[in-house]
């Protein structure tokens, strides 16, 4: 193999290490990256013993996700997301670092959101109006 070759070879492998020391610096926990998957703005938190669940909103679209306390731990995980007048949209198994992401179309309407870790959990009324 000839020097321009090996070259190549090298500043690829370097840039590779580079891009990937990034991107790992840039997302440092799970709960970053799963908040991620929602778009629009984080709208409400609610908290409970075991962990929590984050609303967004963009566009009269809701989403929600659940996050636990203790991330990496198998465990039951629960998230729910209903507008006034339709089915709920849940997501329910044995997941390690969040359940969901859950949406529905809302516009102008009423939501509900349920969630839950392990033994805890939390639900609203009817919110968002």
């Amino acid at each position: 193999m000839n020097r321009g070759g090996m070259r190549r070879r090298l500043a690829l492998g370097l840039a590779v290490l580079t891009a990937s020391g990034t991107f790992t610096l840039t997302m440092p926990g799970s709960a970053h990256a799963a908040a991620e998957s929602c778009a629009g703005r984080k709208v409400k938190t609610l908290t409970f013993s075991t962990g929590s669940v984050q609303i967004h909103k963009r566009r009269g679209t809701v989403c929600v996700i659940t996050l636990p306390k203790k991330p990496g731990i198998r465990q039951y995980m629960m998230v729910s997301v209903q507008a006034r007048g339709f089915h709920p949209n849940k997501d329910e198994g044995q997941y390690s670092r969040f359940a969901g992401p859950r949406e529905t179309h809302a516009g102008r309407r009423c939501v509900k959101v349920k969630g839950a870790v392990g033994g805890g959990s939390v639900g609203t009324g009817w919110i968002l109006c």
